[in-house]
């Protein structure tokens, strides 16, 4: 029996992998499965077993998967396809017979209106539907998403955003990584939802001071309306749709569609998430 990461080769699935080496899982006792297994050498040589898991390919999900297996879906990006995806993945873990699907959902997802949560709905209904035992990660904002706007406030000095004072309970992905590795491999996580996020939910205001420190620099936080702010972001070069779902995600966070601190996630790591400074320093 053993531990299976789906999207190993993602930022959060070989964090995840490195995590459970971290708590002294076996090498052996993990396998870390990606769409291209040759970009895993590295895992390869510290002993993991390294699988081709295509979610477009069932037969590749059949091949790595066995009675008695724990299994972590991070769930997919390819936004319109994930939900066929997923169901795949679940499909193959039920014939395998696996002992628990784990799953990389959306915060509060089924009642919020963040943009990102119809996929994550669909597929939790999935994972319910199975019959297997489920744990349900629902995963918050990555402090390091917030990357392109550092590098934008070390030009100008600006966080421009239409998200108000909406707050952002975010945490970095290696806090994540943390909890989802104590999830996996500790006990009484059967059918449990875990609402993670981190500890403090921050304000734009906050971000921009956060911001100042890490650049050495002013930085001030320019709150626009979302109809400037989609303009602004058409004028930069980008899609209309690509545009409007950034908008969209600031909206969400505007309505408080972030703002959660559960505890959940120290509470499964073991520890506190990270501070925003802290969290920030390595993007500079």
């Amino acid at each position: 029996m053993s531990i299976v990461i789906s999207g190993a080769t993602g930022q959060l699935g070989r964090l995840v992998v490195a995590a459970l080496l971290d708590r002294g899982v076996p090498a052996e006792q993990v396998v870390a499965g990606a769409r291209d297994e040759t970009r895993l050498a590295d895992l390869a040589a510290q002993g993991v077993r390294v699988v081709r898991f295509d979610y477009d390919d069932p037969a590749s999900l059949s091949a790595a998967l066995t009675e008695g297996d724990t299994l972590l879906l991070v769930s997919g990006s390819e936004i319109g396809r994930r939900v066929a995806q997923h169901q795949a993945v679940i499909a193959a873990a039920q014939n395998a017979g696996v002992a628990r699907l784990a799953y990389t959902s959306a915060l509060r997802a089924g009642e919020t209106a963040l943009a990102v949560a119809p996929d994550h709905v669909a597929t939790e209904q999935a994972v319910r539907a199975s019959g297997l035992p489920f744990t349900l990660l629902r995963d918050g904002w990555y402090t390091e998403n917030y990357a392109t706007a550092l590098v934008q406030a070390r030009a100008t000095g600006v966080v421009l955003s239409s998200a108000g004072d909406g707050r952002v309970a975010s945490a970095t992905r290696a806090d994540y990584a943390a909890a989802i590795a104590a999830a996996l491999t500790g006990t009484g996580h059967e059918n449990a939802v875990y609402e993670l996020s981190g500890d403090h939910a921050w304000d734009f205001d906050e971000l921009a001071a956060a911001f100042a420190t890490v650049l050495g620099r002013d930085v001030v936080y320019r709150r626009v309306s979302p109809e400037e702010h989609l303009n602004l972001l058409v004028e930069a070069g980008l899609d209309a749709g690509t545009a409007g779902f950034l908008v969209a995600l600031d909206g969400n966070i505007r309505d408080g569609a972030l703002a959660l601190t559960s505890g959940d996630l120290s509470r499964l790591a073991g520890r506190p998430t990270t501070p925003l400074v802290d969290a920030l320093r390595p993007l500079t």
